[in-house]
């Protein structure tokens, strides 16, 4: 009964694991392959050190107040995100290089006997060696510098930790510096005032005659009290102008992009502003993420940056506001100090024009004088708090650790290479043996043999590293052809001879080494068996039987030699043999044909079996000579060898000779070949001398023998 052909098409994972098991040995190879060169470029890769240090880095609260409570400003992914920028732009990185003289240092990695310029040895730190991190919701940043001299690695971090260092305290200190010198000079500014208006004073003591009155004396009439709260008045009010003014000078002397990171501080504490601030960060880390992610015509990306600067538009235009916010109150305060001025001359030309018009110039003078005195004591005070602020210590940086030379190369990662190539290689074999078995159009199983020739299996031989069996004493080897065997005597007449040929679509496919161990096996069982060599172009047999090529077919067919003196016999028990000879370029044509009848006439007279060892009958034409002449043909087919559609050529041409084709042998079929196989495959096993049974060699060699003599004396039954 043929089983029903298998559909592609309705694959299962136990066809998955069929295919792999087919193709282990490939699956092996390619993943050793594959592992084997990792290995080696893994080995002559070049080898990078890793070198890292880590610094601390908080965000700064802007400025420093005595005798206040410090808030806490907490984790700011921004903030940090802005830091990694900033360790790896030129502003840290130039002066790195230039510390290090890294031109030179790093000339041998370019092949050049010059000094590097600045900006490749800068390009080669950011795309290549340097990788700044940091673990979410912390404030600690990993400085790592990749480097294939380890020392070398090991100074580059410390000098960028370095850097950055003196970078961020020189910003933390940056305003407090320009705020002191600002101070300083207003406090000069001031002290030449109060001198001259000390020598204004003095002046006017000589040139009133009022040596003995008293600088510091105080008059407690009302108008003298008005004068004295409007002067002190004006002396606030000339101090809130001139701290106005100091601001609106500095942040208008400041770059715009300097400026954004005076919003988190308290010159810019609009709210405002310092959410524009943040939308902007935000926008900017979502196109620095889009950009290594996309291309820059993407929608998304393009979208993301019109985005960006039309929020750093609004930044900058409220930034603008800001700044003639500051200088209209500069202006405001101005003309409040202008507007009290100018009402303290109208209150002096009154009080002048009183009864006291003569000590009014000394003493309007004298308060003046107080009034400078007293502005140069604030600026003195102001001056030194903001000193002493200055003085305290900044933390907002800290090196934790300083780098130290790697004593093992970080890249390349041997776990990591051979582990990536394990993993690839294994998906890539999978891969070719998936395409290689779905390109493969040979036949799977016997059921393809069966559903497409239409033609029975009459026997599957199974891989067999010794197809000969030479090196084997176990009667179990020999149950494959013993299986072929009785299927072909089932298939034929019984009770006549038949001249049989054992055929293949190509050459190769071992029809030699079958035909040979089939004969032997007729002949142990008692046949009178006659195998020739009909393979004139490439003869094998001799050679597997161990005896001479010539005289033989190709002689006898010519003339040259008689037959009997061209049969060598009892190669094996019960079998004679015909060589193909030796007349060279001798070929099988239709001007032979009648003779080769006549030759397995004359020898249906001597032997039961006449099996002919043929070439392969696709480009050869001996083959179809050799079938026309024949009682019945049998078809080898190797496993997993040729394409079906060679194998159903070959069957037609046979059954265009109107010869018989008794059915199909399967051969060298490896183990877990296929469920049809293996259920040959797995029985044969159970009757070798490894299947663990108690039978020792001789009971088995008995068996087999008396399996043989049933055989014997069945065929007579059959034959009747």
């Amino acid at each position: 009964m043929a089983h029903a052909p298998v559909n592609r098409d309705s694959a299962s994972l136990a066809d998955f694991l069929q295919v792999l098991r087919l193709r282990q040995a490939l699956i092996v190879f390619i993943v050793a392959l594959v592992f084997a060169t990792t290995a080696v470029v893994t080995w002559f890769m070049p080898k990078w050190y890793l070198a890292t240090t880590k610094v601390r880095v908080e965000k700064p609260e802007g400025e420093v107040k005595l005798f206040q409570a410090q808030a806490n400003t907490g984790y700011d992914p921004y903030f940090l995100q802005d830091q990694f920028k900033i360790m790896q732009s030129e502003k840290i990185l130039y002066p790195v290089i230039a510390r290090l003289n890294l031109g030179t240092e790093l000339k041998s990695s370019f092949g050049t006997a010059t000094a590097v310029p600045k900006a490749i040895v800068y390009r080669l730190l950011v795309d290549r060696m340097l990788r700044v991190e940091s673990q979410r919701s912390s404030s600690l940043i990993e400085i790592n510098v990749l480097a294939q001299d380890p020392e070398l690695g090991a100074r580059i971090a410390n000098e960028i930790a370095r850097t950055y260092s003196e970078d961020r305290i020189a910003l933390a200190t940056q305003d407090q510096r320009e705020g002191l010198a600002k101070l300083d000079q207003e406090r000069l500014a001031q002290e030449r005032k109060v001198s001259a208006q000390r020598d204004a004073v003095e002046k006017l003591r000589k040139d009133l005659n009022i040596s003995g009155v008293d600088l510091n004396a105080r008059y407690s009439d009302m108008e003298i009290e008005t004068l004295r709260q409007m002067q002190n008045s004006l002396i606030a009010l000339r101090v809130d102008a001139i701290g106005r003014k100091t601001r609106w000078e500095q942040f208008r002397a400041s770059l715009p992009e300097d400026r954004l990171s005076l919003v988190n501080t308290e010159l810019i504490p609009d709210v405002n502003i310092q959410n524009l601030l943040q939308a902007y960060l935000v926008a900017d880390q979502k196109v620095t993420t889009l950009k290594s992610r996309l291309g820059e015509a993407h929608p998304d990306l393009v979208a993301a940056i019109d985005s960006r600067a039309k929020i750093k538009e609004q930044l900058e235009a409220q930034l603008r506001g800001f700044q003639n916010a500051l200088e209209m109150h500069y202006k405001e305060a101005q003309s409040r100090v202008e507007e009290l001025e100018r009402q303290l001359e109208q209150a002096k030309i009154s009080q002048i024009l009183s009864a006291r018009e003569k000590m009014r110039p000394f003493e309007e003078a004298t308060q003046k004088l107080d009034d400078e005195q007293r502005l140069l004591t604030t600026l003195k005070l102001t001056l030194r708090q903001r000193e002493i602020d200055f003085q305290v210590p900044k933390k907002t940086i800290e090196i934790l650790n300083t780098a130290e030379p790697a004593r093992f190369p970080s890249r390349p990662s041997w776990p990591l290479n051979l582990t990536f190539a394990f993993l690839f290689g294994s998906v890539l074999s999978v891969g070719v043996a998936l395409l290689l078995e779905y390109f493969d159009t040979s036949f799977r199983n016997v059921a393809d043999v069966e559903s497409r020739l239409k033609l029975p299996v009459l026997g599957v031989i199974p891989f067999q590293r010794d197809p000969l069996g030479a090196h084997s004493d176990d009667p179990a080897d020999a149950e494959p052809y013993r299986v072929l065997h009785t299927n072909l005597n089932l298939g034929l007449k019984p009770g006549q001879p038949h001249a049989l040929v054992l055929f293949s679509a190509g050459p190769g496919e071992g029809k030699s080494t079958t035909l040979h161990r089939l004969a032997t096996l007729m002949g142990a069982v008692g046949e009178r068996v006659v195998l020739i060599d009909s393979d004139l172009r490439r003869p094998t047999q001799h050679r597997l039987a161990g005896r001479s090529r010539e005289p033989g077919l190709s002689d006898v067919l010519l003339g040259r030699v008689p037959l009997d003196e061209a049969l060598q016999r009892g190669v094996q028990p019960g079998v004679d043999f015909l060589p193909s000879g030796g007349s060279p370029g001798f070929t099988l044509s239709l001007l032979h044909a009648n003779r080769l009848r006549d030759l397995i006439a004359t020898l249906r007279t001597r032997y039961d079996k006449i099996v002919f060892d043929s070439p392969p009958i696709i480009g050869v034409s001996d083959a179809s000579v050799l079938a026309s002449a024949v009682d019945g043909a049998m078809l080898l087919i190797q496993h997993r060898r040729n394409p079906q559609s060679m194998v159903v050529r070959a069957q037609q041409i046979v059954q265009g000779l109107n010869t018989p084709l008794l059915g199909v042998v399967l051969n060298q079929v490896p183990p877990h070949a296929g469920d049809d196989y293996g259920y040959y495959t797995q029985n044969y096993a159970y009757y070798s001398e490894h299947s663990g049974g108690k039978k020792s060699r001789q009971s088995r060699g008995a068996s087999a023998k008396a399996e043989g003599d049933r055989l014997v004396l069945r065929e007579p039954d059959k034959r009747g």
